[in-house]
């Protein structure tokens, strides 16, 4: 009865074997031990042959090639020539590294985009034919509240802003000439300035000619005693006048405010 031998594709060739035990024992491939390699390789191939793997011819003939090249190592060489028999043997491995290595990279690349297929956009020209079906008199209705929304928006946008638009215009000027002059006489509680302003305009008008001031150093702003006829309810802050009539002659020349 023939006996049964077995083959495995685990290699797909010598070259593939070489490289293997290269990686394996960390061999430099250009400068490739060829005693440690034959051996390796030929220990190789005789444990494939004790678990009956079938071997193709490709693998004894790199068998013989490693032999030769071993053998030739041990010759003398011509120093003239500089000839290193494992030379077309380092190039062959070294041209196989590179080409696994870049199937690995096409391999992740397959695996990634194969079986996609790219395609040129169709130009299709858009339908603006109006195909829905729709009741006119829905239609009509539909306008009909869109247009009285819209003027009643406009309507309540006039009304909130006609407040502001209106609004009385009071110069910050005149309200700190009018502020220095009482300030001369006497001074003031600032809630009691304030209370006095006959609008909203008007208080900011003040709260921004006060600012002004305290920035020249025209008036202070100077906590009271409570027993100064100041009640619990009212501010215990006071405005008073800082500076001197020439001082202020000075701040009126240079800012034509006062």
């Amino acid at each position: 009865m023939e006996e049964i031998r077995y083959k495995i594709d685990a290699y797909e060739g010598p070259l593939d074997v070489l490289l293997t035990l290269v990686e394996k024992h960390k061999m430099d491939i250009a400068d490739v031990p060829i005693d440690l390699l034959c051996d390796q390789y030929l220990a190789w191939m005789k444990d494939a042959e004790e678990q009956n793997v079938e071997l193709a011819c490709e693998f004894l003939y790199m068998a013989s090639e490693l032999m030769l090249i071993k053998s030739r190592m041990l010759l003398p060489r011509d120093p003239s020539k500089n000839e290193d028999p494992r030379q077309p043997l380092i190039d062959a491995l070294a041209e196989y590294q590179r080409a696994k290595l870049a199937a690995a990279e096409l391999a992740d690349l397959h695996s990634l985009f194969g079986g996609r297929m790219a395609k040129e956009q169709d130009d299709i020209s858009p339908d603006k034919t109006y195909v829905a079906d729709h009741d006119a008199e829905l239609l009509r209705a539909a306008l009909h509240r869109i247009l009285t929304e819209t003027r009643m928006t406009e309507r309540t946008a006039q009304t909130a802003f006609e407040g502001i638009v209106h609004a009385p215009r009071i110069p910050v000027e005149s309200i700190m000439t009018d502020l220095i002059r009482t300030l001369r006489k006497k001074n003031l509680y600032l809630d009691r300035y304030f209370r006095t302003s006959a609008n909203r305009s008007e208080s900011i008008a003040k709260f921004i000619g006060i600012l002004e001031l305290l920035k020249s150093h025209i008036v202070t702003l100077e906590e009271v005693p409570s027993d100064e006829g100041v009640t619990d309810m009212e501010s215990h802050i006071e405005l008073r006048l800082s500076a001197t009539d020439e001082e202020i002659s000075a701040a009126n020349l240079e800012s034509g405010i006062y």
